[in-house]
């Protein structure tokens, strides 16, 4: 399509939305999920990727009822719906209707089969786990130096366990390089004896961003590794292989902080506020022993007894006043309901029609009530009831619906 002059951004764009959603209305789309992402909202954000593309995705939560199954990334799932066509960030997105589960990823077939590989082998039995050192002098981390991962890491060990020392072995996270630095620098730590144990991690990301920690040679590097390991991979939904070859797996990097930051001086003082509680429960127990010998005195028994007595009768004083009270206003709203509805049947009683100048038509013959002037018929004798009394009167003209009188 040719144009005359130069477009707007908005024009553009309008012409693409136009193009689009008419063209792909409904289509069926397959590929794995990648970066699963379920807002606040209720609504889910994911990408459908294949080998060589990418395509942006959201299901509406009005449309989650029809979904049988958990998403998850790196699985293959077929996608129906529509493209929308997004103008004020000039991206476009599958608007999906329906989901449904087309067969295991390829990233998910690899990581399972690598899985099942390595465990036979017994890298991953428990027999293999080295317990964590309860207060470690030297935590090595092994993550991206410029990382968030690494920063809250840091951030923790200062606020509460500032005598540890830390060293950072820096290497990539993500991409291809990643996986034989990580490997690298668990086998530096080893050879160097760098540390008292090793974090192992990085932040959140997609399945393909925590991939080099699923690698062999990064799962390998962390069971042969003497110094124990901490796999501290992603959030707490993220797996990676790392987590099932080190000696302990953290949820998130700040959480495997906290577990390597007992403080030297918290546990001393732990330890002191035990003594003083020790000593304060025994002498309070010495105290309270006396002072319960004490009232069994005959001159205290009767003292004793009122004051074990007292507080329940005032109890049940309150008791007994809060239980009326609550039956008066039972019975007021019993009352005003039974009111209303005695209104309401009033209101709707024939007698009340008939009260406000109604009156009921009858057939004189066979009695039936006339409901429509086409039931009649000229010279047919009626019966005609008011509220008090009745009459007869006979049919003369019969007008229908819409007639007037001089039709």
């Amino acid at each position: 399509m040719q144009q005359e002059g130069s477009l707007s951004v908005s024009q553009i764009t309008e012409l693409i939305k136009t193009c689009l959603e008419t063209s792909f209305s409904e289509v069926t789309v397959e590929g794995e999920i990648s970066n699963y992402r379920p807002s606040s909202t209720g609504h889910l954000y994911f990408t459908l990727k294949d080998a060589n593309a990418a395509l942006q995705a959201v299901m509406f939560k009005n449309r989650l009822k029809y979904l049988g199954f958990t998403p998850r990334d790196g699985q293959r799932v077929k996608a129906r719906g529509s493209i929308s066509v997004y103008p004020q960030r000039g991206t476009y997105q599958l608007v999906c209707e329906f989901l449904e589960e087309a067969g295991t990823g390829d990233i998910l077939a690899m990581l399972e089969e690598r899985k099942r590989r390595l465990a036979a082998e017994g890298l991953f039995d428990t027999e293999r786990k080295r317990p964590i050192p309860r207060f470690p002098e030297t935590v090595g981390i092994v993550s991206s130096p410029t990382g968030a991962a690494v920063q809250d890491i840091l951030n923790i060990l200062r606020r509460r366990a500032a005598g540890i020392r830390v060293i950072v072995l820096p290497c990539p996270v993500q991409g291809a390089e990643a996986a034989p630095l990580i490997a690298r620098r668990i086998e530096q730590a080893n050879q160097w004896q760098l540390a008292d144990v090793l974090i192992v991690g990085r932040g959140g990301g997609s399945l393909e961003d925590l991939l080099p920690f699923s690698e062999e040679m990064v799962v390998r590097a962390i069971a042969n590794s003497a110094i124990p390991v901490i796999s501290a991979v992603g959030h707490e939904i993220d797996w990676a292989l790392s987590d099932f070859a080190a000696d302990l797996r953290a949820p998130t990097p700040s959480a495997a902080a906290e577990l390597v930051s007992a403080n030297w001086q918290e546990t001393l003082e732990t330890v002191r506020s035990y003594q003083k509680l020790l000593s304060e429960s025994i002498r309070s127990r010495l105290d309270r022993a006396h002072l319960l010998l004490k009232p069994f005195a005959p001159e205290h028994l009767e003292l004793r007894f009122r004051a074990i007595l007292q507080p329940r009768l005032v109890r049940f004083d309150d008791a007994k006043e809060t239980l009326l009270l609550a039956m008066k206003d039972r019975l007021a709203e019993t009352k005003r309901r039974l009111e209303l509805a005695t209104n309401t049947l009033e209101g709707a009683s024939p007698l009340a029609i008939l009260e406000r100048g109604y009156a009921v038509v009858l057939d004189e013959q066979s009695g039936k009530i006339i409901r429509r002037a086409s039931d009649l018929e000229p010279g047919q004798l009626l019966q005609i009831r008011p509220m008090e009394g009745r009459f007869t009167a006979r049919t003369e003209t019969i007008l229908e619906q819409g007639e007037s009188h001089g039709n």
